[in-house]
């Protein structure tokens, strides 16, 4: 039997989506980011690191098991 490890992404807005356009803002918001500097904690699927790879210049990002 084979145990799946559920990795999880911590993900850290570290610019503001201010002048950026409406496509960027609207993604940090889909991932719960409101605020500079507020991290987030999401399961590692690839439907978020869709999100994540779109707008990578405005975040962090972490792995962790």
């Amino acid at each position: 039997m084979v145990k799946k490890i559920n990795k999880s992404l911590h993900i850290t807005q570290i610019k503001s989506g201010i002048g950026h356009n409406k496509k960027a803002k609207r993604t940090l918001i889909a991932l719960g980011l409101r605020k500079l500097n507020q991290t987030v904690v999401h399961s590692d699927t690839p439907i978020i690191r869709g999100m994540v790879k779109k707008i990578n210049f405005l975040l962090k990002v972490e792995e962790s098991s």
